[in-house]
């Protein structure tokens, strides 16, 4: 018999130290080009990773170096993000920055948390 050993989480909600803020866009009303704030749809606590060291040369390829991972805890049915929204930092290094929500991985085996993956908007 195989001897049980714990394997702790990859994500606790100690590690959600971040808050974020979901943004809808609208276009700007009139003839000039654009999109802004619509409304606010959710705020979270969140954990931000970047690029991983060892994924660095395939986003590199890519051009995906300004991507980040979220993590947050799953809202359920209060709030699905999709890549139709926007996210925003409230840190300050992060001040002024707006990604779009470019992939969302929910976990279907233990619903706790789910990542999203975003890309800097330019």
């Amino acid at each position: 018999m195989q001897p049980f050993k714990y394997k702790p989480p990859r994500v606790n909600t100690g590690d959600l130290r971040t808050p974020i803020t979901f943004y809808e866009y609208a276009p700007n009303k009139g003839p000039e080009p654009g999109e802004s704030e619509k409304e606010i749809l959710h705020q979270a606590m969140a954990k931000v990773d970047h690029v991983w060291l060892k994924d660095m040369e395939m986003a590199k390829s890519n051009g995906t170096l300004s991507d980040i991972t979220i993590t947050i805890r799953d809202p359920q049915a209060d709030y699905i993000p999709t890549n139709k929204h926007v996210l925003s930092i409230d840190d300050a290094r992060y001040r002024d920055k707006r990604y779009n929500i470019k992939h969302v991985q929910p976990d279907l085996k233990k619903k706790d948390f789910i990542k999203i993956v975003a890309g800097l908007i330019e």
